[in-house]
């Protein structure tokens, strides 16, 4: 069970119980005013208090929500989005959503990771986790953008890359690897989002980039909470102090120079307002890529190198041969 969706249920509740009232106060002849206005007031502190000091582990599971919005509902808005379909090599992945669309009026090559929203649709899509034709579908799209000059937005919403034998089979490292390659080198402008969970290598097999953004509730880290409990305890109900060991939040990433940007997020997370979060990664985007396009190719390689370099850091201890 979503931690989240159990915090969330009284505030729902409440929720509810006002738009009953509003809808009594609009046919029935007695005035309901002041009790919407008072339990109005009572959301409004609820909410605050469920949302306003979230720890790690609820954050994972605030990035996991059902409702939250997903990598089709940013691409949608996107005007005149055409789907591409397979990587010419093995089938098509339907995990890993690649196409052409316009952004603000500029042509852009798009990849996201789309989960789904109910059990058959995530069967289908394997819960955002791409399999090695996904990556490889990706990378095809990559060479197109730099091919056509074309700038690059990518959609980050994975637990992981699928962990399938028949993917170990058919190379999923492999495929990984060549795409974080081949994004490092890449030709043309990149901007990378990170709008759910952004786990492990798959999300990096399309998370390289000039500007990333992240959500402000968004996760961003080397291993799920759980696998990272089940590797460093063998014990993956640590799960909880694996998300606090594992700086995963927005907040933490922007502070070591691994993301540039984070949205904001309404209060209580994406899913209280789409339309609004969707409206404002796409903002995001736009400025990004404005600043993007108007360097050279060499200046976007030197650019992104220089990124990737100063990302980490590490002391040296140096042993006092007195203290020998």
């Amino acid at each position: 069970m979503n931690v989240i969706v159990e915090l969330e249920k009284p505030l729902l509740e409440l929720e509810a119980k006002i738009e009953g009232l509003k809808k009594l106060n609009e046919t029935q002849r007695v005035d309901f005013s002041a009790e919407i206005r008072a339990l109005n007031e009572k959301a409004v502190s609820l909410e605050a208090e469920i949302f306003g000091n979230l720890t790690p582990w609820q954050r994972v599971h605030l990035a996991r929500h059902p409702r939250r919005p997903l990598a089709m509902d940013y691409i949608s808005k996107l005007d005149g989005f055409v789907e591409l379909h397979g990587d010419r090599s093995y089938r098509d992945d339907p995990a890993l959503v690649a196409g052409y669309a316009y952004l603000r009026g500029v042509p852009v090559f798009v990849l996201g990771q789309q989960k789904g929203r109910d059990t058959k649709e995530n069967l289908y899509r394997s819960f955002g986790m791409a399999h090695p034709e996904g990556y490889r579908k990706a990378a095809r799209i990559m060479r197109l953008a730099e091919k056509f000059g074309k700038p690059l937005l990518t959609f980050v919403d994975t637990p992981g890359a699928y962990p399938g034998i028949g993917a170990e089979e058919r190379g999923q490292a492999e495929a990984i690897a060549t795409n974080i390659k081949l994004m490092a080198g890449l030709r043309t402008p990149i901007v990378v989002n990170i709008v759910g969970e952004g786990g492990s290598g798959g999300a990096l097999g399309i998370g390289v980039g000039d500007h990333i953004a992240m959500l402000q509730h968004a996760i961003y880290s080397v291993a799920s909470p759980e696998a990272a409990a089940s590797i460093l305890w063998r014990d993956s109900t640590k799960a909880e102090e694996a998300a606090m060991r594992l700086r995963l939040t927005s907040e933490d990433l922007f502070e070591f120079g691994i993301v540039d940007e984070v949205v904001p997020e309404p209060m209580g997370g994406a899913h209280r307002d789409p339309a609004k979060v969707v409206d404002a990664v796409l903002a995001a985007d736009a400025r990004a890529l404005d600043k993007l396009m108007s360097l050279k190719p060499e200046q976007l390689l030197d650019r992104r190198y220089e990124k990737y370099r100063k990302i980490g850091a590490h002391e040296e201890m140096v042993l006092d041969r007195a203290a020998r």
